[in-house]
């Protein structure tokens, strides 16, 4: 097991909460963060003195709201901070490793910072704490994916390392695209809580075949 990396039992039941809709987290994934609110930034010093642990949930637009705020998705993913370096005019710069998804049990009330606050049960995603040593997760076709994945930059514009790309284990790359590619704040959410790599890598699939047939170039009024 690689250092740094908890155990179950180590896991926290009370943990702060970040809520950034479009910003997904996954079990291993690394999540770049830009901390400027005085809320967030107390609460990244508080988490780098207890644990260096947080969750980050996107907010649920069907949900009510709460005296706490708007309402939340009822599944997140807590990080570890893993990196953390402080900027002249008083911002922080984090990085997050996606340690195990959550639940929320319920939320608590505010923290003295300000931020949110959730109980939260891992029951059912122990998997998560998992490290992968093998390239291939049982379900994940690469070449399916790859196959999906260039005409979806392609449509988009978005430049890719290829080459990086191809050395990219399996498992991470589906992590990684699933959390960089620009999808809808639901299409997140389900890759959030997909039961497992291999569906995940599914999902993924079919929703970049979706966004490269949306964006593609239209042949309307072209000569033939």
């Amino acid at each position: 097991m690689p250092p740094f990396h908890p155990r179950l039992a180590d896991l926290p039941g009370e943990i702060a909460v970040f809520p950034l809709s479009g910003a997904l987290l996954l079990p291993q994934g690394r999540l770049p963060l830009n901390i400027f609110e005085p809320r967030y930034l107390a609460m990244t010093m508080d988490s780098l003195a207890n644990g260096r642990m947080f969750g980050m949930v996107q907010a649920d637009a069907r949900a009510p709201k709460s005296a706490t705020g708007p309402g939340l998705y009822r599944t997140g993913c807590l990080g570890r901070l893993s990196s953390f370096s402080e900027t002249d005019d008083g911002r922080l710069l984090i990085t997050l490793t996606g340690v195990a998804r959550f639940r929320i049990a319920e939320e608590l009330p505010l923290a003295p910072g300000g931020y949110r606050r959730v109980r939260a049960d891992y029951a059912g995603f122990q998997a998560d704490l998992a490290v992968e040593e093998g390239d291939a997760p049982p379900g994940v076709d690469r070449t399916e994916l790859l196959d999906a994945l260039r005409p979806y930059f392609r449509a988009r514009g978005i430049e890719a390392n290829w080459d990086a790309v191809e050395q990219t284990a399996d498992n991470m790359l589906v992590t990684t695209l699933s959390m960089v590619c620009p999808f809808e704040v639901p299409e997140k959410q389900a890759l959030l809580e997909a039961p497992d790599p291999g569906e995940r890598a599914r999902m993924l699939v079919a929703l970049m075949r979706m966004g490269a047939a949306a964006n593609a170039p239209s042949s309307e009024g072209r000569p033939s």
